[in-house]
């Protein structure tokens, strides 16, 4: 007879593999619809829009967002830039100051108090129809802003939408596994888009409409990840999130193991806290996907990591103890003797084709992301070392994430 915890595994796992064959089922049932535009895409009207640039000592590539901003496939005089620095202490500002006197540019400064402040500065002064923020450390595709655009003339329901987050120019191991970790990303949140069930408008140039904050007011700190938390009020208010594919914003990621620790710290912490903070919106169904598929999914995801770690890290102990035990009964002879490979001794227990199951639909997102992005499903060895690097890193700052929660320790930013 299974005991408890068993339990407790075997069910997570189910629920796991459940919400992956929904997205796969999701993805069967709309994939005529997930139209790729190639090319230039023209709008019969161009909304106006304003787009917020918070700023924090970002010295290495403010120059370079901005002049993507520069580059956009967008009418000038239909585009006005907020450029906002909070209390930068680097060369940040006067970066910034360089591009005064550019056509509809406009620069603020601020004493240093946080990205909401920096954006609710720029709400305040914002006269436009729609209006974006965009992280400094992120590039915008030509095309993205008309692409976005599109989608809020296509269908007058939708109040905010958000583009495809692509990881700009890896440089080492860690920016190239958060590649294949991102298109696997594009994926879920296209099928959680067709669902209505999106729960964070990320940096990377997300648009609102101004009624949104005309209605709901400005950003909140909301545990530093204010963005999560305004995509929770939207829905709240049943106010109507879009995903865009192929509007492509790419962004600088952590460039090492602790840099990508302290991120997903902040990530998971801030999800948990959030939740918690917006728990009336669980498991109503007025609130649709997010409320009985994104949010369990999120807490179900975590607890899967960490159980699932916690049993490779046992059945390793328990593999590493037989061996010990081998060694004092037969001496290290019996260590180096090879056994003929037979299929009749391969483990199918239910775990084991569970595990593999979850494994072959990960890389199914994986491709399928891609594909939205490059144009090719094509495997790469970088998708091996992603599953196996993020199984043994990634239950860590959930554990982590789990006690700052329980203790209210508040992680850093940076």
């Amino acid at each position: 007879m299974a005991s408890i915890p068993d339990l407790i595994f075997y069910i997570l796992i189910f629920l796991s593999v459940y919400v992956q064959v929904f997205f796969f089922v999701t993805f069967l049932e709309n994939r005529k619809r997930i139209v790729f535009k190639n090319g230039k895409t023209e709008l019969e009207f161009y909304p106006t829009v304003t787009i917020i640039v918070p700023c924090f000592n970002e010295e290495q590539t403010v120059s370079q967002t901005i002049n993507s901003l520069f580059d956009l496939n967008y009418p000038k005089e239909k585009v006005k830039i907020f450029l906002i620095d909070d209390g930068s202490t680097d060369n940040t500002l006067s970066l910034m100051k360089s591009f005064e006197g550019c056509f509809n540019v406009f620069i603020f400064h601020k004493e240093n108090g946080g990205k909401h402040t920096a954006i609710n500065l720029g709400l305040k002064n914002v006269e436009t129809e729609f209006i974006a923020c965009l992280d400094a450390d992120s590039f915008v595709h030509p095309q993205a802003l008309v692409r976005m655009m599109k989608c809020f003339l296509e269908n007058e329901d939708i109040m905010a939408v958000i583009p495809a987050t692509v990881i700009h120019n890896p440089k080492n191991f860690i920016q190239s596994i958060q590649k294949i970790e991102y298109f696997g990303a594009i994926f879920t949140k296209k099928m959680l888009g067709l669902s209505n069930g999106l729960h964070v408008t990320p940096g990377t140039l997300p648009i609102y409409k101004k009624e949104v904050f005309d209605k709901l007011g400005g950003f909140r700190k909301a545990h530093n990840v204010e963005d999560g938390e305004i995509a929770l009020r939207m829905h709240q208010h049943n106010l109507r999130i879009e995903y865009c594919h192929d509007a492509y914003v790419y962004t600088v990621p952590p460039d090492s193991l602790y840099k990508l620790y302290k991120q997903r710290l902040r990530w998971g912490y801030g999800f948990m806290k959030n939740l918690i903070d917006y728990k009336h919106l669980l498991f109503r169904p007025k609130f649709g996907a997010l409320s009985l598929l994104t949010l369990p999914s999120g807490i179900i995801s975590m607890f899967s990591m960490v159980l699932l770690f916690i049993f490779f890290i046992s059945t390793f102990i328990n593999f590493f103890i037989e061996k010990i035990v081998k060694v004092q009964a037969v001496g290290l002879n019996g260590m180096f003797h090879l056994q003929k490979f037979d299929w009749f001794y391969f483990d199918i227990r239910g775990i084991s084709l569970i595990l593999v199951v979850c494994s072959i639909l990960a890389v199914f997102t994986i491709l399928v992301g891609r594909k939205m992005v490059e144009d090719r499903f094509q495997p790469s060895f970088y998708i091996i070392l992603y599953i196996i690097t993020y199984t043994v890193i990634a239950p860590v700052w959930f554990l982590k994430a789990i006690y700052n929660v329980i203790v209210s320790e508040r992680p850093n930013w940076r």
